[in-house]
């Protein structure tokens, strides 16, 4: 299997030109389920990311107490106000008035960003993406909530590092039977933890390797030692694409393709970083982007502008909600 490097070529090349006989509803309608009591900017990142990526029509549903955050930082957000469990956390009770609020022509759905972790928000996030029949997007606490959920799940198990699968990494060829057979995640058995849509569309989940070791039942050296692999395989068992975060972050699809991201600096390794990058493939995707190019054009936008950011705040002293700014002057370089 080769591993093929995004480019600016392949981005530009998907990446969607705005019409000028258009309307808010051209660009998409995306749903975000984000945010809580104690993570309120994740939510704030997570929505300003997408309306920044160019979709139509950004909602955010969450907790009043996040809403005192977003409503002067971003007034073209809508709000949709959501019951709060004992937690601070989105109350899984809200499932049913959010499904009806999909109902609306939604083209995409967010959730994750500052969600909170609680045996209440695996109801949520279960229960929205069982019911969803647009494109789904997992990030952050909505993948916590599937690694908690696995002990429930009773369906067949996999190993994600397979030995019949080979990937090629420019001309270095790793084979999975080079690895020690007494490594951790060779020997693990882990469950399809991915519940099944209404909808044929693969989810997208955008985890960095602590949460992938979660979801798969290993630990993190494994899954960095062995991440092209486990990102693949996951791909595949799973029906998903995998946004494995990283240096040089990894996506993977079900069919088998795998891209590896040439964009990027050590300026993204803080917090609020994937919750700006999840607001993009959030935005992307609702604009009517296929799953895969979805996350690509994301991943190399986001590590692209922070690249440019870098330039005049230095990769220590920048921050995520920086890159904005430098977004902007891409986009308008590139007549978007």
């Amino acid at each position: 299997m080769n591993i093929t490097p995004i480019t600016s070529k392949i981005v530009w090349q998907h990446v969607p030109m705005r019409k000028q006989n258009s309307h808010k509803g051209t660009y998409g309608k995306l749903l975000c389920v984000a945010g809580s009591t104690r993570y309120r900017g994740a939510a704030a990142l997570c929505v300003e990311g997408a309306l920044r990526a160019g979709c139509g029509i950004v909602t955010l549903a969450s907790v009043e107490p996040v809403f005192a955050s977003i409503q002067p930082r971003m007034p073209e957000c809508i709000l949709f106000q959501c019951t709060a469990d004992p937690s601070g956390n989105i109350s899984s009770y809200m499932v049913n008035s959010l499904l009806n609020e999909l109902a609306n022509d939604y083209s995409a759905l967010l959730i994750g960003p500052g969600l909170g972790n609680t045996p209440d928000t695996r109801k949520l996030v279960i229960g929205l993406i069982e019911n969803a029949e647009c494109q789904v997007i997992l990030d952050a606490d909505a993948l916590n909530a599937l690694s908690n959920n696995k002990s429930d799940n009773k369906t067949e198990t996999y190993n994600y590092i397979n030995k019949n699968c080979n990937v090629y990494i420019n001309d270095n060829h790793i084979n999975p039977c080079d690895f020690n057979d007494n490594d951790t995640a060779l020997q693990s058995k882990i469950n399809t933890i991915i519940p099944l849509q209404k909808n044929d569309k693969p989810i997208i989940i955008t985890p960095h390797p602590g949460e992938m070791a979660r979801l798969c039942g290993c630990s993190i050296d494994d899954v960095k030692k062995n991440r092209e692999l486990i990102a693949l395989n996951f791909a595949k068992e799973n029906n998903c694409i995998v946004v494995l975060k990283e240096h040089r972050t990894l996506i993977a699809s079900p069919d088998g393709r795998l891209w590896r991201n040439t964009s990027g600096n050590s300026g993204l390794a803080r917090g609020g970083s994937g919750d700006i990058l999840a607001g993009m493939t959030g935005a992307f995707a609702a604009q009517g982007m296929d799953a895969e190019y979805a996350s690509i054009c994301a991943v190399w936008l986001h590590g692209y502008a922070a690249e440019r950011c870098s330039q005049r705040k230095s990769e220590t002293a920048m921050l995520p909600h920086d890159i904005f700014e430098d977004l902007g002057i891409i986009f308008f370089e590139n007549n978007r």
